[in-house]
């Protein structure tokens, strides 16, 4: 299985069992306030639009810290001659949007990016985001795998930042159009019918009538609308 399909299967399994929240304390200076997009919710009741407002009306990232999480999970989800990556399907906005949903997301994700500049500046004296992709990818490689035998109140507070932030990438692009593109689901879809088998009408010694048969498993008429006469006899 390469990279990217382990990823799929951590993503189904997130989406599936529901986003863990990891506990830590750190917080940090906001910058200039970045306006964030509008979006609108089809079939939505009117105060779920309400709430999503209010919610996009808020800015939690700065610039800074959208820039650096941009990198951060296209790291994660890097594109390819085949597939896209994680800022193609704005993966950003996304977290931005769960991060202001689920506040106890917000110091895990501020603190984490915060740590990210740090440690980059200590071992390379510049910013995460300034800095090389071979450089970026060793200290990411320090905090991406943990034991999972350890409980996660008692992991490193920059593993389970990086934790998190794979889960919300991998949540946010597979359920994006591009994301259920490239997994390849098509929804609900309907099938073709053939009428009940024939060894099970003969077990209860029924048969169809030709003429309901012509007019109700005839394949050729899937997209005929059936019509009634006046007394109930099916017209076509």
């Amino acid at each position: 299985m390469d990279r990217r399909k382990s990823l799929k299967s951590i993503v189904l399994g997130s989406v599936a069992g529901g986003l863990a929240i990891h506990g830590c304390k750190p917080s940090g200076e906001t910058e200039q306030l970045v306006e964030s997009p509008k979006i609108t919710y089809p079939g939505r009741v009117p105060l779920e639009e309400e709430l999503i407002q209010e919610l996009h009306d808020e800015q939690f990232l700065n610039p800074h810290e959208i820039a650096t999480l941009t990198i951060l999970c296209d790291l994660i989800l890097p594109a390819s001659e085949e597939f896209k990556a994680a800022s193609d399907a704005e993966v950003v906005d996304f977290i931005e949007f769960m991060a202001k949903d689920v506040p106890a997301y917000q110091p895990d994700i501020r603190g984490g990016l915060m740590w990210l500049d740090h440690k980059c500046n200590t071992e390379n004296s510049v910013e995460f985001k300034d800095a090389t992709v071979e450089q970026q990818k060793a200290i990411l490689d320090e905090i991406a795998y943990y034991d999972p035998e350890v409980p996660g109140n008692e992991r490193p507070f920059e593993v389970n930042f990086f934790s998190l932030i794979r889960n919300l990438t991998m949540t946010g692009f597979y359920t994006s159009k591009i994301g259920i593109e490239e997994i390849g689901y098509k929804g609900n879809m309907p099938n073709v019918w053939d009428g009940v088998p024939d060894d099970v009408l003969e077990q209860h010694g029924v048969a169809y009538e030709e003429e309901w048969l012509a007019k109700c498993v005839d394949q050729s008429k899937r997209g005929v609308i059936a019509e009634w006469d006046e007394k109930g006899n099916l017209i076509t």
